[in-house]
């Protein structure tokens, strides 16, 4: 397994952080690119051993709140879905808190400033550089985008205004709306500027600036995941547990019942929000393996134009 580091600058000049991986040759199972397809028999000699060819698909995984590209199942997933042949993209929100070692909440002013525009620009800067070869990785003829929870619903709405880029989409246990504090949370937020919230796993108090929620506010329609829903054209999978304790699964409902295409919600009985990850990462969850297999099933079904 190829593992590449790489690092972009945002236009204001934060760091965006993250790596490639792909499987070296021999190694997994490659699709077909684009331009192999229907081509007949290859000039390769009957001798010669086969070999995977450079990958001419990539996958963006995003994380969620509170979430960084290392944490937990994020390498494992991206390794899974390298050795079907993919590169995978992982990378930090360069402002989600995580500093340049890449494991700690150890920027937490920085996760302060943090917003949904600004991430779902990120999201675009990642997927421009793929697509011009500013990445460590083959400009690929296909792009899917995979977010998690808070991650998933940037997804989606990267996915419809990427909509010309992005030819295949899945969502694990995504957000269907931004939206999740009440009202006497957003008085407080406004009246004192910035609010705390808990890191069961590593007892910080995360603070949100004012900013988070006026983003929100200012910018609703282009952060309507519903409306966006309506609007992704790529093949999508909709992977939600049935026992989420963050996202409840009535929100992937919510999620299949507003989109416009043929998308498929797979819901996995009894599985939580990590689908039985946690971290560090020990061991592959039953739960996790079966997001896994079913996430590769999409990408080959969509890539195929079987879906």
């Amino acid at each position: 397994m190829e593992e590449h580091p790489y690092t972009l600058t945002t236009p204001d000049g934060e760091q965006i952080r993250g790596e490639v991986r792909m499987a070296q040759p021999g190694e997994g199972r490659g699709p077909a690119s684009r331009s192999d397809e229907g081509d007949g028999p290859t000039s390769r000699s009957d001798e010669e051993p086969a070999q995977v060819r450079p990958s001419r698909s990539a996958v963006v995984i995003l994380h969620g709140f509170k979430g960084f590209r290392r944490w937990g199942f994020f390498p494992h997933l991206a390794r899974s879905l390298a050795d079907a042949g993919h590169a995978t993209v992982t990378f930090d929100f360069s402002r989600n808190g995580v500093g340049p070692g890449g494991e700690e909440f150890d920027e937490l002013d920085a996760f302060a400033k943090n917003t949904f525009t600004r991430e779902l620009d990120e999201v675009a800067q990642v997927v421009d550089a793929l697509q011009t070869g500013r990445l460590p990785a083959p400009v690929p003829d296909r792009i899917a985008l995979l977010g998690h929870s808070r991650g998933g619903g940037t997804a989606i709405l990267a996915a419809r205004e990427l909509n010309d880029t992005i030819d295949a989409l899945v969502t694990w246990a995504a957000v269907a709306s931004f939206d999740r504090w009440g009202d006497e949370v957003k008085e407080e937020w406004r009246r004192t500027g910035r609010i705390h919230v808990a890191n069961a796993r590593t007892g910080q108090e995360m603070p949100l600036d004012i900013g988070l929620l006026e983003d929100l506010e200012q910018n609703r329609s282009r952060l309507d995941i519903l409306a966006a829903a309506q609007q992704v054209e790529a093949p999508w999978s909709i992977i939600h547990g049935t026992r989420d304790e963050s996202v409840p699964a009535d929100e992937a409902r919510k999620l299949q019942a507003a989109s416009a295409t043929s998308t498929r919600l797979e819901l996995i009985p009894d599985a939580g929000h990590t689908f039985g990850a946690g971290h560090p990462f020990e061991a592959e969850p039953s739960d996790l393996s079966v997001a896994i297999e079913r996430t590769r099933a999409h990408l080959e079904k969509a890539w195929s134009g079987i879906h």
